[in-house]
């Protein structure tokens, strides 16, 4: 990482990522190969090693065999990245899509104390239009307003990652309300989503650890009015693609994040993030280092890079 990455849950100095590539010559003679990044859920009990294993485990690959996870991500991935570059067409294309359009994505302010966070917002600023502040709870309000006296013309977005469980959710969100904040993500802790039930709030909520994949909306309904979708939670572009149709169907915004990863991971999670309301894919900023050819975030506008990481339909 660039530094710490720290939001309620604790703090990152490092990330491990898994790549599962997948080579077939069967079809045409010449060896083409398709590659996906996936970062294990780890809030979920996954960890690097633990989807590596599963991947090796499967004596075909096939994506359907897996439950839905990081593993089952760096496999759908794969297979699309696979396809597209045998077929010689992009995987937008593969997917029925329109051609991708750059968009502003999210840049994230780690959690805080008030006077770091409104260090860190004055140096984004002039970079990034949308910033995402990382809260804890106690104290949100001082770091909100800190975070606004550093960047007084940024879009705000925040996410309490589950810890407003047990708080005023109705009142901590009109607190907020002066300071412009445009979304607030998973409040309560994933699976005490009832505690929304008759809670208004002036500003819209969004699920994220409570949104994994289309199994996951009905307990949504009237308890938020947006979601997150990731690939690594979902299981990859296949199941975000049908999730974002079916939560569109049902009323819900759409925000597509991403785990902390690098611009492998980012490219079929940007053409998920194709006409969403909210884009939040960072990864990569966040790291010391991205792939060579990765995407450029300039302006805070992420766009395809030069190299044909994945989808291109090159080779």
């Amino acid at each position: 990482m660039a530094g710490a990455f720290t939001i309620a849950r604790g703090a990152k100095t490092h990330v491990d990522v898994v790549v599962a590539t997948l080579t077939d010559s069967a079809a045409t003679g010449a060896a083409a190969t398709g590659r996906g990044e996936a970062t294990a859920i780890y809030y979920h009990g996954e960890t690097a090693e633990g989807v590596r294993d599963q991947l090796l485990a499967l004596d075909r690959p096939d994506s359907a065999l897996l439950p839905r996870g990081a593993a089952r991500n760096a496999l759908d991935a794969a297979l699309w990245d696979l396809r597209a570059r045998r077929a010689g067409i992009p995987a937008w294309r593969l997917a029925g899509l329109v051609a991708p359009q750059p968009m502003v994505t999210a840049f994230t302010i780690s959690l805080g104390e008030p006077d770091r966070m409104e260090a860190d917002a004055r140096a984004a600023a002039g970079r990034y239009p949308l910033l995402k502040l990382k809260l804890a709870g106690e104290g949100d309000l001082d770091r909100v307003a800190a975070v606004r006296r550093g960047a007084p013309d940024a879009r705000l977005i925040v996410d309490a990652n589950e810890a407003w469980t047990g708080r005023d959710v109705a009142a901590e969100a009109t607190a907020l309300l002066p300071f412009g904040v445009e979304l607030i993500e998973q409040p309560v802790k994933a699976g005490l989503d009832h505690l929304l039930d008759g809670v208004t709030s002036p500003i819209p909520l969004c699920a994220d650890e409570s949104c994994q994949d289309r199994a996951d909306l009905p307990a949504l309904a009237g308890r938020y009015a947006a979601i997150n979708v990731k690939l690594d939670k979902a299981g990859g572009l296949t199941e975000a693609l049908a999730l974002i149709a079916e939560a569109r169907a049902a009323g819900f915004e759409i925000m597509v994040g991403c785990m902390l990863c690098t611009s492998l991971a980012i490219a079929p999670a940007f053409l998920a993030a194709q006409g969403a309301r909210w884009v939040d894919l960072d990864g990569p900023l966040l790291l010391a280092r991205d792939r060579d050819g990765g995407f450029s975030f300039a302006g805070g506008v992420v766009t395809p890079g030069s190299a044909a990481l994945w989808g291109e339909g090159a080779g």
